[in-house]
């Protein structure tokens, strides 16, 4: 989450017209994140979370998220819901950007997450993945897969060296490398794509809910896995915690078990995932708006990462022991 777009007084109350939440209590903007402005709201119905969207979200991507949301939490996902507006509208605008309102969970993201947080995240990524499975009002390919990463090194390279010396060939040669091994046929449908500790919320050691679905698309489930790998079991010296790999990836097959296909596709997938979200973070750590509130996360975390992928030779790496 993050600022990019300031919300004046008289706009926010005369956005609120249009809904039956009451008057402002509070406002307030949240700084985390890198790719839409948002604020905690606190109005006299509740705590909610204003989201205009920015960068990378396409308006007409914004009806597959409002109705994922709404589906996935009819089939016992506890995630946010889209608030409507007097009119029935999930979607409005504000300061000329498409936003929502949305409901507020409680619960904190964990910094330091351990292996029996990890076990619950793997249940919870595939008890969506299985809850989505009859989500077929619409389809959102994914714009960030890897025929999307292309267009992130060309918007890179020409700086990629400013922030590591012989960036430029390495993430060019790994790139080409993926394009020629990448899996195709995986078991698939809605992803959430983003589900890094500060999208999961917990109370204690008890998993509260799921947030920020802007990133979701339709994608291999084992993408999915991979991503999660990525965002949750490496340790802050970039070591990659077999433990917790193996708490998330039991977790997960206690709910939907992996086919033989999934399994050797994993490190590929992981290693691919790496990738993405180093190039997505080296393009915003190159061109932070000025004036922005907004914290970019460091593209050379998902090197070490990518790098540590490429030595991988299956599953058994992770944890898996079948």
């Amino acid at each position: 989450m993050a600022v990019y777009t300031e919300v004046p007084d008289d706009a926010l109350v005369t956005f609120l017209t249009g809904y039956d939440i009451g008057h402002v209590r509070s406002f307030k903007g949240i700084a985390e994140g890198v790719e839409n402005s948002n604020y905690l709201l606190h109005a006299d119905a509740g705590p909610f979370i204003l989201t205009l969207y920015e960068k990378r979200v396409k308006e007409s991507d914004l009806p597959f998220f409002i109705g994922l949301m709404e589906h996935l939490a009819s089939r016992g996902v506890v995630c946010p819901q889209p608030v409507r507006a007097k009119n029935g509208e999930a979607l409005g605008r504000l300061c000329g950007r498409a936003a929502t309102i949305v409901t507020f969970l409680d619960g904190v993201w964990l910094r330091r997450p351990q292996a029996i947080h990890c076990g619950q995240v793997g249940e919870a990524l595939a008890r969506m993945h299985e809850a989505g499975t009859d989500f077929t009002q619409f389809q959102r390919p994914n714009a960030l897969g890897i025929d999307g990463w292309p267009p992130l090194v060309a918007a890179a390279e020409a700086r990629a060296n400013e922030v590591a010396p012989g960036l430029k060939d390495e993430m060019t040669a790994e790139l080409e490398r993926l394009q020629a091994i990448w899996p195709s046929g995986l078991p698939g449908g809605v992803i959430h794509a983003d589900l890094f500790p500060d999208n999961v919320f917990f109370l204690g050691d008890a998993l509260t809910g799921l947030i920020d679905f802007y990133f979701a698309c339709n994608d291999s489930f084992a993408y999915d896995l991979g991503i999660c790998l990525n965002a949750w079991c490496f340790e802050l010296d970039g070591q990659f915690n077999v433990s917790k790999g193996m708490a998330m990836i039991r977790g997960y097959e206690r709910q939907r078990p992996l086919t033989a296909a999934e399994v050797e596709a994993l490190p590929i997938l992981a290693r691919g995932s790496a990738l993405r979200f180093m190039l997505t973070r080296l393009v915003d750590w190159l061109n932070v708006p000025p004036g922005a509130k907004v914290t970019p996360k460091n593209p050379l975390e998902y090197l070490t990462k990518m790098r540590f992928h490429q030595r991988v030779v299956s599953a058994r790496d992770y944890g898996r022991l079948a």
